[in-house]
């Protein structure tokens, strides 16, 4: 099983392309996983990688495209969930 975090993108992510730059990185860094919009405006990504490439990945999040405004991010251990490669997902309403 390889490395897995979960991110939570807040700030000006949706609407800018993030899930679209998020799975370029990931597909750049070999990461399987998925990105999905979250109905309270942020974007979360599960991560499945090594830790190397875990780290590029949570960076680039951190800068994400030209026309987001990233202000915090968020990271949790996960789970490798088997995915096979890397998806964009419907969004989810967030229960916290």
């Amino acid at each position: 099983m390889a490395d897995a975090i979960r991110l939570v993108i807040e700030g000006r992510v949706q609407g800018v392309g993030f899930r679209a730059f998020v799975s370029r990185q990931a597909r750049r860094l070999s990461l399987r996983g998925w990105v999905r919009n979250r109905r309270d405006g942020s974007v979360e990504a599960l991560l499945i990688g090594t830790s190397d490439a875990l780290d590029a990945g949570e960076a680039a999040c951190r800068r994400g495209p030209s026309l987001a405004v990233v202000r915090a991010v968020g990271r949790h251990p996960a789970a490798d969930d088997g995915s096979p490669d890397f998806s964009e997902r419907e969004t989810v309403q967030v229960t916290r």
